[in-house]
């Protein structure tokens, strides 16, 4: 397969790797990478202000265009001065187009080679998006990074399957791409195939030519075992531009995320830390803790007396659990404040280990830690 290198004013690699030090350069600012985006699905990450996400320092999040367009409606965001006004985020967004909810919600939905048709979630009625549209949609919005329309067929899917899906979703990324006309924004492209790897050659080799501002890697986390999903990546990645961030759509675990690193992805989104908080599981650096356990009923110590954040630094786990026990949503803010916090320590943490040529030496203790289990966690 051919071999590319393309120059992307938006990003400056700083560090060329594997693992990869660079800068995606946007309107509302700078990103450095490797970066981490909370998920924003509706304009909100759950629990959290701006405020509260400018303060633990995170630098862009990820909303979806299928939900904005739902609701609010994407009029009601254009008339009250675009996404970053709606939702009083002044720094960088990037928007996913729905191509997920394709795979989510396959029940209520219908493709064709021009486009999707499904019935909203909300109240039942009937919504037909093409490609140009979902574009257009995506530019109203205003986001910094935008997608194109995608499938992405279940891990389950044959061959045969997963080859109808990358070939409708290669026509729909140059039809995407004719349609773009922002210059203030980035459109990535999206690189399907499962985990067929000529699939995935097949993509590299349609999708690098278009001359993308960045490379999305879908469908993975779909259901796969970590192993072929990290050796789908071993393949593909060495053969994207050096000069174009590559973003690992969905992913995932801490672990995921070093592992992905090791291999020269630069940027994520996941709703597990979210997702954790609200369901009671705290992240900590030997692992998760799960605060609805009993043994926490008069526990005085923080979720993990080695963290920073302002949970952490405030109250005690028999707080957090009987907050969690008694579903205020107080609970859910702190919980979250800390997942979130783990997150992005553990960023700026590779950042660093990266710059000081010392990654292969803090994966390792990454992996020390997880294996030491404290006596009483």
């Amino acid at each position: 397969m051919a071999g590319w290198v393309i120059d992307r004013h938006h990003f400056s690699l700083i560090r060329s790797g594997p693992p990869r030090l660079g800068l995606i350069k946007t309107a509302h600012g700078n990103v450095e990478t490797p970066a981490f985006c909370p998920v924003g699905t509706a304009g909100s990450v759950k629990s959290l202000t701006p405020e509260d996400l400018t303060q633990l320092g995170v630098s862009m999040i990820l909303c979806n265009a299928y939900h904005l367009y739902l609701r609010p409606g994407i009029e009601t965001v254009t008339r009250l001065g675009g996404l970053h006004k709606f939702m009083a985020w002044p720094r960088p967004i990037l928007t996913d187009s729905g191509g997920y909810q394709i795979f989510s919600m396959k029940k209520i939905i219908q493709i064709s080679e021009e486009g999707v048709t499904f019935q909203s979630h909300l109240d039942g009625s009937r919504h037909d998006l093409t490609p140009e549209q979902v574009i257009r949609i995506e530019e109203d919005l205003g986001a910094d990074i935008i997608m194109p329309l995608d499938e992405c067929p279940a891990y389950s899917s044959d061959e045969a399957a997963m080859q109808k899906a990358l070939s409708r979703t290669l026509r729909w990324a140059e039809r995407c791409r004719r349609a773009h006309q922002r210059a203030d924004q980035f459109l990535y492209g999206i690189l399907q195939g499962g985990c067929f790897h000529d699939l995935r050659y097949q993509a590299l080799d349609t999708l690098v030519p278009m001359g993308f501002d960045g490379y999305a890697i879908g469908g993975l986390a779909v259901g796969e075992p970590r192993e072929m999903r990290l050796e789908t990546l071993e393949r593909m990645l060495p053969h994207l531009p050096q000069n174009a961030p590559r973003y690992l759509m969905g992913v995932g675990t801490p672990e995921d995320l070093i592992e992905s690193v090791a291999l020269g992805v630069d940027l994520f989104d996941c709703v597990l830390p979210t997702r954790h908080a609200r369901t009671g599981a705290l992240l900590t650096s030997w692992g998760s803790l799960n605060i609805r356990n009993a043994c926490y009923r008069e526990d005085a110590r923080p979720i993990d007396p080695d963290c920073s954040c302002s949970t952490c630094a405030l109250f005690s786990r028999a707080y957090l659990r009987h907050l969690f026990m008694s579903r205020e949503i107080l609970g859910i803010r702190l919980n979250t404040l800390h997942n979130l916090y783990y997150y992005l320590r553990l960023m700026v943490q590779m950042r660093k280990a990266i710059a000081d040529d010392a990654f292969d030496a803090f994966r390792a203790d990454f992996y020390r830690c997880r294996l030491k289990r404290q006596e009483t966690i």
